[in-house]
């Protein structure tokens, strides 16, 4: 089965929670930080990397002895990574995000294979889970190939906790697109609320069962539970503002680290799913 963490925005506790579910279960464990431009998991699990690999995504290279300078590739691509000033035609490697809709089109076969480096996905243990996280190069502007890549590492033997990007956007549908199940991490504050709506919102287009961990959850206001009563959407965990977690949390400590007694209440958490997690 695979659980993706994810959350509408930044800073409400995703990588807190789903390192701790991690700790949590009973069963054989696989971590994927997804959240690739800025991978975090590592902070808490401490994994000992045993591989690793640099990953490329496919660009065009012009081969100007065989070009025309029909327009065609230019027309065709939507990112401006084709420009044609006359009869020259210049490329953008960093701009292009790999359709390869250009090759299609191009009838004189002038444009060849090339790559180029979108970041290193690296894997290792964590104790007894099998850790995997990508990390972007600095300056690229594409994450989704990289989580493709770190995704594609997923084990159907073992129980999978991917740890989704922030937001709603085009990683955030990867990280959900092949996900039995999403546990949404907000805040009970009106920030919390407008973005939890809005990851809703997609699982619903998606069609996927999902429940809500409100983190912080003695401080701000009711808004989130009335509004997952409202939408019956299960309230899955409440976690409140503790001196101690943040105190942890700041050290590098995972939750059930600094508390132990969570384990057993995130363990139970992932038995009450609407599906079955062998054992």
């Amino acid at each position: 089965m695979q659980i993706t963490v994810a959350s509408g925005k930044g800073g409400t506790g995703k990588t807190t929670i789903s390192t701790s579910l991690a700790l949590s279960v009973d069963t054989d464990v696989q971590y994927l930080d997804c959240d690739v431009e800025e991978p975090n998991g590592h902070i808490f699990l401490k994994p000992e990397y045993d591989y690793s690999e640099t990953c490329f995504v496919t660009i065009p290279k012009l081969d100007e002895s065989r070009c025309t300078a029909c327009g065609k590739c230019r027309d065709i691509c939507s990112f401006n990574a084709i420009v044609q000033f006359g009869d020259n035609v210049m490329l953008f490697p960093e701009m292009c995000h790999s359709c390869l809709g250009c090759f299609r089109v191009c009838e004189e076969n002038a444009l060849i294979t090339d790559k180029r480096e979108i970041g290193i996905l690296e894997s290792g243990m964590a104790g007894d889970i099998h850790f995997v996280h990508g990390r972007v190069r600095i300056g690229e502007a594409m994450g989704v190939p990289l989580l493709k890549a770190v995704k594609q590492k997923a084990d159907p033997e073992k129980l999978v906790i991917i740890d989704a990007p922030p937001g709603t956007s085009c990683p955030f549908v990867e990280s959900i697109s092949d996900a039995d199940y999403v546990i949404l991490v907000t805040e009970p504050t009106p920030f919390g609320l407008h973005d939890l709506k809005l990851a809703v919102t997609v699982l619903k287009n998606f069609n996927i069962p999902g429940g809500v961990i409100i983190n912080r959850s003695d401080l701000g206001n009711d808004g989130v539970l009335r509004y997952c009563e409202a939408e019956d959407i299960p309230v899955l965990l409440e976690i409140p503002f503790r001196r101690d977690i943040a105190e942890g949390y700041a050290r590098g400590k995972n939750l059930v680290e600094t508390v132990p007694e969570l384990r057993t209440v995130f363990n139970d958490m992932l038995a009450n799913l609407p599906f079955q997690i062998e054992q």
